[in-house]
């Protein structure tokens, strides 16, 4: 027997659970279908969970800075549901933005300021006085260890940071995704676990459903397209979609580095999240009194787009495609050792190797498609897991309105977010949009 709901999401983690839990307090009799055994444990589990302001566009600082909101009012937002689990918990460590020429720090800065984000300059001297471990030379450009280059002497200074008190990380980006899903079974929504999408089903321009790899039919005149690393091959699926996006999506490689702090150094309770472009690296404090050290993925650094189902094939048996690489861990480990001279590198790498889902310029989709009732979260990894609750808000309303008829690609739809008050206009994540030049083409969005 054919099971029928009025939306399904295909996807469970931390942009799927959202948009469920958001259509389900709208009445919508959703149901999200993941691969996996549970909530939150594709991409989401490997993500750093960071949450900062500073975005390449004025409308990405403004949806960060509204995600901010929700991770602080977390236990509210979930309607203070039990979780058998516990919560997750955000670290509001402040967030610091080296000024370098490896950011566009003064477009941020007026970013800043036209958002009414709460922020702080800081000289060399207020850094140090934060951040006593630090070499606040300039290493520009960003370089690899392999190259001579790296290992000369600076002899400019930096000059100085941006600092936002407001920012940090979630200290369980998993355990994150699990609260939301509880939350939505309380407002009705269904998780089906170890269900893999092979068709979506069409009929006459318009979607009707799901088929499983078990055979299972499930109708719905919404589809949801949540599918992280695997999102461009859910829209391959679908008649026309893939063919309809001006921007496209594909996984890409990603490794996250561990380092101890130096000693006498409490980074975990006195650390900061900090984006410093002039290295191409981004920290936050990590359990065990560990430095997290991610790429800012700069142009010397190789970009690898594997196949995800070929990637994830080797988990829980230590596949050679999610093992971290020597040579990519040598480089941001050693990159930060130059800001950090005190920093302890390990013998032997230690870290996370996980994908993220990008689009052609790092600004995610969050759209209708070319086929009816068949919709799009996608390319949203690297830099959306801090705008998920907003984007779960989002998305339910803008597929309520294009429901009952709005045309979104002509009348593009106009989002009020419920804390800055702030009107966004959607259109900015459309599918047929042209490349975003002000996009800084990496993870800061």
């Amino acid at each position: 027997m054919t099971q029928k709901y009025d939306a399904i999401i295909i996807g469970a983690g931390v942009i799927g659970a959202p948009i469920a839990y958001e259509l389900s307090k709208m009445g919508y009799k959703t149901l999200n279908v993941d691969k996996l055994p549970d909530a939150g444990e594709g991409s989401t589990a490997g993500s750093c969970a960071i949450v900062r302001a500073h975005y390449s566009t004025e409308d990405g600082v403004a949806f960060a800075y509204e995600g901010f909101k929700y991770w602080l009012d977390w236990e509210n937002y979930l309607g203070n549901v039990k979780d058998e689990k516990g919560l997750a918990k955000f670290m509001n460590t402040g967030s610091i933005l080296i000024k370098s020429q490896g950011h566009d720090w003064r477009k941020v800065k007026k970013h800043y300021d036209s958002v009414g984000v709460e922020y702080e300059e800081w000289d060399n001297e207020t850094i140090l006085k934060h951040v006593p471990v630090m070499d606040l030379h300039e290493f520009w450009p960003v370089r690899r260890p392999e190259d001579p280059a790296f290992w000369e002497e600076p002899t400019q200074m930096l000059e100085g940071a941006l600092y936002c008190p407001e920012g940090g990380y979630v200290n369980d980006p998993a355990l994150s995704v699990h609260n939301i899903m509880r939350a939505a079974e309380t407002k009705g929504a269904a998780f089906r676990f170890n269900a893999e999408v092979v068709k979506i089903r069409t009929a006459e321009g318009k979607v009707q459903g799901i088929t499983l790899a078990d055979g299972t039919e499930i109708d719905a005149p919404v589809v949801v397209n949540a599918a992280g690393p695997h999102s461009y091959k859910v829209n391959q699926m679908a008649p026309g979609v893939w063919e309809g996006c001006n921007i496209k999506t594909k996984a890409l490689r990603h490794e996250v580095m561990y380092c101890p702090s130096p000693e006498g150094y409490d980074y975990l309770n006195d650390g900061y999240h900090q984006s410093d472009g002039d290295v191409g690296c981004y920290i936050r404090p990590e359990t065990g009194n560990l430095i997290l050290i991610g790429s800012e993925d700069p142009e010397c650094d190789p970009k690898e787009h594997p196949d995800p189902d070929e990637f994830y094939a080797g988990r829980g048996g230590h596949g050679r495609d999610n093992q971290l690489t020597e040579e990519q861990w040598k480089a941001q480990c050693y990159r930060l050792a130059r800001r950090i001279p005190d920093l302890k590198v390990p013998n032997q790498p230690k870290g996370v190797c996980d994908l993220y889902d990008i689009s052609d310029d790092w600004i995610p989709v969050y759209d209708k498609s070319d086929l009816g009732g068949f919709y799009m979260a996608v390319g949203t990894s690297g830099n959306q897991y801090k705008n998920a609750p907003v984007v779960g808000a989002m998305m339910a309303e803008l597929i309520d309105a294009c429901e009952k008829g709005l045309d979104h690609d002509n009348q593009p739809f106009q989002y009020k977010m419920k804390y800055l008050g702030r009107t966004l206009n959607v259109g900015f994540f459309s599918r047929k949009r042209e490349i975003n030049q002000d996009s800084s083409f990496s993870v800061n969005g």
